[in-house]
């Protein structure tokens, strides 16, 4: 019997989270683990899972409340016991919005945080014992274009910005402590998705189908670095 592939990927009911569900359930080589704020009303993702190839299961996970992200460890342990987890996708994220570098509301910004850094953060801690069972673990943060000074893309979107940027930084802070895995951020493109809004011109599974091959070919030796979805390195 051949061994699965195991994937667990957050924020999997819209955009380019459904898309990466998408894409992996048309292979049997695959287990995903698709997680959503709420299960019962992710009706396109319903939907995938009803038509999957490979094996699909959908877990409730909100990556903005501590006490569901520890919890999620449960729903793993039932679903791949001992076995490890060979990729792990936080995907999921806000952006509050346009707001400027001074019009920055504290509730806001903490939710922010809370939603992109953190919740991901304590969601790898959470499934590191997982990870570190597999013979090539990857831990991919997903981050944006916005988050580079480098490229300086102007004062828009500060609060979302930052968020990312602080991400970027833990990417690479992981990287250091936990050599043995591969961590990487990575700005997904301009895509074509409720958070994308208008202008954007990527289709989601252009996006997802070159971050799937950065994601698969990535080495040990490229942890910690920003990447583009079609695998060329990003600015600070």
């Amino acid at each position: 019997m051949s061994v699965k592939t195991t994937w667990l990927i957050t924020g999997t009911s819209r955009g380019i989270g459904l898309e990466f569900v998408r894409q992996l359930a048309a292979s049997p080589q695959n287990l995903v683990i698709a997680s959503c704020r709420n299960p019962d009303t992710a009706s396109d993702l319903k939907a995938i899972v009803s038509e999957a190839k490979g094996t699909v299961h959908v877990v409730p996970l909100d990556v903005s409340d501590l006490e569901s992200v520890k919890g999620v460890e449960k729903y793993v342990k039932e679903i791949i016991g001992e076995e490890p987890l060979d990729y792990l996708l936080n995907n999921a994220a806000i952006n509050p919005g346009e707001e400027g570098a001074f019009e920055i509301s504290p509730e806001i910004f903490t939710k922010t945080i809370n939603t992109n850094v953190l919740g991901p953060v304590k969601l790898t801690e959470t499934l590191l014992p997982y990870l570190e069972r597999s013979r090539r673990p990857v831990v991919m943060n997903m981050s944006t274009g916005l988050a580079s000074i480098g490229i300086d893309l102007g004062p828009k979107c500060a609060v979302y910005s930052a968020s990312k940027t602080t991400l970027n930084m833990i990417t690479y802070k992981q990287a250091k402590a936990k050599p043995e895995i591969i961590f990487f951020a990575v700005d997904p493109g301009w895509v074509k998705t409720e958070m994308g809004g208008e202008g954007a011109f990527l289709e989601p599974d252009f996006s997802v189908s070159h971050l799937l091959k950065l994601l698969r070919s990535i080495t040990v030796e490229q942890s910690g670095q920003f990447f583009r979805y079609d695998g060329s390195t990003l600015p600070w």
